[in-house]
């Protein structure tokens, strides 16, 4: 009986530690964020990254962030390429998805394990070939190069949208075909509009995505005219050196707009993800 005791009191231990190591994991990043992102170079240089500002209300990195980071022209192009991207990619995708989830044809078990092979081939792979294509476009160094690659459709977003095609009853194609509508017009006054909450789980997603990647605004578009908030950090870093209070105080700017667009649009995520994934 006292051997149960102490495994279940071990248990209990291991388990809550476990927890807490797991939140503090978490929190411990964002809080040095946020408390270094308040100081001076000095007081950076000279305390701990633990320890708080002695002036809480000390906003001046934030104000030289925006005007040496220029990243009121960082977002301005974070946006044009999300839209033009967001508005292709679905476009493309509900789609694919409709000619895949309402039609039979020869070829069609081929083209959806082509998306999920596509999914295994690590993008680094094949960026040689695709750097070529981008040259050959003429769309090196211009947001056209990102808006292209972004726009792509991939596996998880063509299968999110076949599970809530195929709980859209087919009489109601039926019956538009009766009346006379098109196919294109079924897609669009019918499978297009009721694939709403698959859409805003996509477009949410999918803008997270664009907005925290990196690595193809940096290959495709090196000119700073061109920048984007991922990369607009890297002004304030160079070779032997980084202003990290600076740099902490752009990562807050950067983050408020997808924190923001998380914290409202969130149940969308969630619900779309569940209902598209049981048939009823």
């Amino acid at each position: 009986m006292v051997e149960n005791k102490s495994v279940k009191l071990l248990t209990s231990i291991l388990k809550y530690a476990s927890l807490l190591i797991a939140v503090l994991t978490v929190l411990i990043p964002p809080y040095v964020v946020v408390v270094n992102a308040f100081k001076s170079a000095q007081e950076y240089a000279t305390t701990s990254p633990f320890s708080l500002p002695d002036n809480i209300f000390n906003f001046a990195n934030f104000s030289k962030v925006l005007e040496v980071g220029k990243l009121g022209q960082a977002f301005m192009n974070t946006g044009i390429i999300v839209a033009s991207s967001l508005l292709i990619n679905i476009i493309l995708g509900t789609m694919v998805a409709y000619a895949l989830g309402r039609f039979s044809f020869r070829g069609k078990g081929m083209i959806l394990a082509a998306y999920l092979v596509a999914t295994f081939i690590p993008l680094i792979t094949t960026q040689v070939a695709t750097f070529s294509i981008i040259q050959d476009l003429h769309l090196f160094n211009s947001r056209g190069a990102a808006i292209l690659l972004y726009a792509s459709t991939d596996a998880v977003q063509i299968y999110l949208y076949l599970q809530f095609i195929g709980k859209i009853p087919y009489s109601l194609d039926e019956s538009a075909m009766m009346e006379g509508a098109s196919l294109f017009r079924i897609y669009r006054t019918i499978i297009f509009p009721l694939l709403g909450p698959a859409t805003a789980t996509a477009v949410i997603l999918k803008t997270i995505s664009i907005y925290n990647d990196m690595y193809i605004p940096y290959l495709y578009m090196p000119s700073q005219k061109l920048g984007v908030v991922s990369t607009s950090l890297m002004r304030f870093a160079g070779p032997n050196s980084a202003h990290w209070e600076l740099i902490c105080a752009a990562i807050l700017i950067v983050m408020l707009p997808t924190m923001i667009l998380y914290l409202i649009l969130q149940r969308f995520i969630f619900s779309g993800i569940v209902s598209g994934s049981v048939k009823e």
